[in-house]
């Protein structure tokens, strides 16, 4: 069976960090493009990035460059998401996802194959 697990949420305030991290079982991320989105209450689900096997990046989300940086560890079998200088608007459930491709193409701002069941990021003071 195949699934993925975000862990690393929870509550930070303004301009802290947080890493999420993505970890798969049941498949080997080597065979997959994963990507980040994030849904804030009463809002869209929004793509953040997606990283190829190999490590090429496709950022979703031209407004968190700079901030958000995505990151695969294929020995590990993990994906990250590093968050920095955060915003009470980056409040959301963030969600890893991969698609049956190892590279990223930009359709997949719009959804991927298989999905995580989110973890919660709070931007608060």
């Amino acid at each position: 069976q195949v699934q993925f697990v975000e862990s690393g949420g929870g509550l930070v305030q303004p301009g802290g960090s947080l890493r999420l991290s993505c970890a798969a079982s049941g498949v080997t991320l080597d065979d997959y493009a994963i990507g980040w989105f994030r849904q804030a209450p009463g809002k869209e689900r929004e793509g953040v990035s997606c990283i190829s096997f190999g490590g090429g990046v496709i950022d979703f989300a031209d407004s968190l460059k700079g901030r958000f940086t995505i990151s695969r560890d294929n020995a590990k079998n993990m994906v990250y998401l590093q968050m920095n200088s955060l915003k009470p608007e980056d409040t959301a459930v963030y969600y890893c996802a991969a698609a049956g491709s190892t590279h990223c193409l930009p359709e997949y701002s719009y959804g991927m194959d298989y999905w995580g069941k989110g973890t919660l990021v709070t931007v608060s003071s």
